[in-house]
């Protein structure tokens, strides 16, 4: 029988997806192309009354989807159970566990407390070493928040178990679509990353682009043509306000993306058929140009530690990755590849660009490492394009539009390997995603 411990090393292998870099213990050569996922048990949690049956059937289920969503976890069906979890304080019987092959064991318990508040109780078992995984949590929330209390759930027992950071209790803004191709209406939305609790945050009266989160979440930057030229605005995703900031006068502004610390941002402005990289501190308006080369330089990613950026530009003659400092200065080419790259994006771990490539008559999304090497396609189709970042990294969410004049955008993931593409359920198309924080 497999323990834990050797289903936790495929899962890293799994994650890393690229051949590692010195790291210690986690160096592990990948031999086998397919990886199994880790069988596991989440009976549904014991409920404190008969009030809270629904909410602990309700929170049980999106700790379950969340897991199996990731394809690193497969769940045993209830059916296959022995023992029965009817108190959160009984002993586990690990031997029925180890019978019907469970690798983990997640058990819960929900109840209320004098105030109505929902708390919510979980350990995590490896159920072959017969040993908790860390210590039991809680948490406390409102009846509308089990959804969220059900992501963190996940995300403590998804890193318990990979060693990763959890990505689940986070949310995605982008441009939802409706209508035909010719006559596409478009506004700004927002949902958790499994595609539920989706809330608008503009109306369709004006074209709007490239959404951006920002890095606390709390305000979304984008690219508007309310004025009936291209703008960036920012938006307070908690009033839903928004305004135009005072970019480059007289000059058309897009692609927007803020600096790690949310106080500044990098944008690209036209003049004729020029375009530069600016980078501007959000509160005072005060604007620096970063590129001058007679080319097109746009779609700018600061790495995670504000040193550099990394933007497409063609002054090589085709569109190409460059990375440069953020101060502005010389760019160093990255991309050799055949084809075109563009709209990079820098992993929040730092060790990988994002970007998306055209070559003979395809998209792909694909990865490579910060100086160009290591290149991995995860994706091919008629047209893949606007990469994002999970928070912990290890997954990517893009647009994907299918090709016709019927053609329509909607969003899909993928994790760094290749592996667990899906198309992310939402109510009409969707395109220009951006992954927001751990909420």
């Amino acid at each position: 029988m497999k323990t834990l411990v050797s289903c936790l090393l495929a899962l890293t292998l799994a994650l890393l997806a690229l051949p590692a870099q010195a790291q210690g213990p986690l160096r592990i050569e990948i031999t086998e192309g397919v990886i199994e996922p880790l069988p596991f048990a989440a009976p549904t949690f014991v409920a404190g009354s008969a009030e809270t049956q629904a909410y602990a059937q309700e929170i049980t289920q999106v700790v379950r989807s969340d897991l199996t969503g990731t394809g690193l976890f497969r769940q045993i069906s209830q059916d296959a159970f022995i023992s029965q979890i009817t108190s959160f304080a009984s002993p586990v019987q690990f031997a029925d566990w180890r019978a019907i092959n469970a690798q983990a064991l997640i058990t819960g318990e929900v109840s209320l407390d004098g105030s109505g508040r929902v708390i919510v109780k979980f350990r995590v078992y490896d159920v072959f070493a017969g040993t908790e995984l860390g210590q039991g949590m809680q948490f406390v929330g409102t009846p509308d928040g089990l959804r969220r209390m059900g992501h963190k759930v996940a995300d403590q027992v998804y890193s318990r178990i990979t060693g990763e950071g959890g990505y689940f209790d986070s949310r995605v803004v982008f441009v939802s679509e409706q209508g035909p191709k010719d006559a596409r209406q478009k506004r700004l939305a927002i949902m958790d990353y499994d595609g539920a609790n989706l809330q608008y945050l503009t109306d369709s009266s004006s074209i709007v682009l490239a959404p951006r989160f920002s890095p606390s979440g709390d305000r979304v930057i984008y690219t508007s043509y309310a004025t009936g030229e291209p703008r960036v605005h920012v938006l307070d995703v908690g009033s839903v306000q928004s305004r135009i900031l005072p970019t480059q006068q007289g000059l058309m502004s897009f692609a927007p993306r803020f600096a790690p610390s949310g106080q500044s941002l990098l944008y690209s402005a036209t003049t004729g058929s020029n375009t530069d990289i600016f980078a501007m501190e959000i509160a005072t308006g005060q604007t620096r140009q970063l590129t001058s080369a007679p080319s097109i330089e746009t779609a700018p990613s600061f790495s995670p530690d504000g040193s550099r950026i990394v933007f497409e530009s063609d002054r090589s003659g085709s569109q190409q990755l460059y990375i440069m400092p953020a101060s502005g200065g010389e760019a160093t080419r990255i991309s050799f590849g055949e084809g075109r790259y563009g709209t990079p994006v820098w992993s929040p771990r730092g060790d990988l660009i994002a970007f998306t490539k055209q070559n003979a008559g395809r998209f792909h999304i694909g990865v490579m490492r910060t100086d160009g090497s290591e290149e991995r396609l995860l994706t091919a189709s008629f047209l893949d394009e606007s990469p994002t970042w999970a928070p912990n990294g290890r997954v990517i969410m893009f647009s994907r539009e299918t090709q016709g004049a019927t053609g329509a955008s909607s969003l899909y993931s993928v994790d760094i390997s290749g592996r667990n593409l899906k198309r992310v359920q939402t109510p009409a198309g969707g395109s220009d995603p951006s992954w927001g924080p751990l909420q």
